[in-house]
């Protein structure tokens, strides 16, 4: 996501985002098969997150928009650390002393306006034709 946008860098790590995040879905579903009554939320997350890094890649190879590829590929991360929260905070450092519903919010709370400043500010998205 730092590198220079275009075909190149951007684009390989891009794909290669892609399918890590089709592993990481596959993992989740695995996991949270094994045990469902604990882990089903892991499951949604999981396909939540494969959702918007599909949405992401198809707003790219169908010509969307680079808004909506932008917005998605940033949300599918923001779900994965999501997951990972709550899969993981109650045994991270500072997290555990968190409540519950922290690992829920605070990913959002940092990553969506991240995401809104790159859709005001990003040179390739201010142009009104790359809507």
């Amino acid at each position: 996501m730092l590198s220079a946008k275009g075909r190149g860098r951007h684009s390989t790590f891009g794909t290669i985002y892609f399918w890590c995040m089709g592993g990481a879905f596959l993992t989740m579903t695995i996991l949270s098969l094994m045990r469902w009554a604990e882990d089903y939320d892991l499951f949604v997350l999981g396909l939540l997150a494969y959702g918007f890094v599909l949405c992401g890649r198809l707003a790219v190879t169908r010509s969307w928009g680079l808004r909506i590829h932008a917005t998605c590929m940033g949300m599918s991360y923001i779900v994965l650390l999501t997951a990972f929260y709550v899969d993981n905070g109650k045994n991270l450092p500072l997290w555990r002393d968190l409540p519950s519903i922290a690992y829920w919010v605070i990913p959002a709370l940092v990553g969506v306006p991240i995401i809104v400043r790159t859709l005001m500010r990003h040179p390739l998205l201010r142009s009104p034709s790359r809507i």
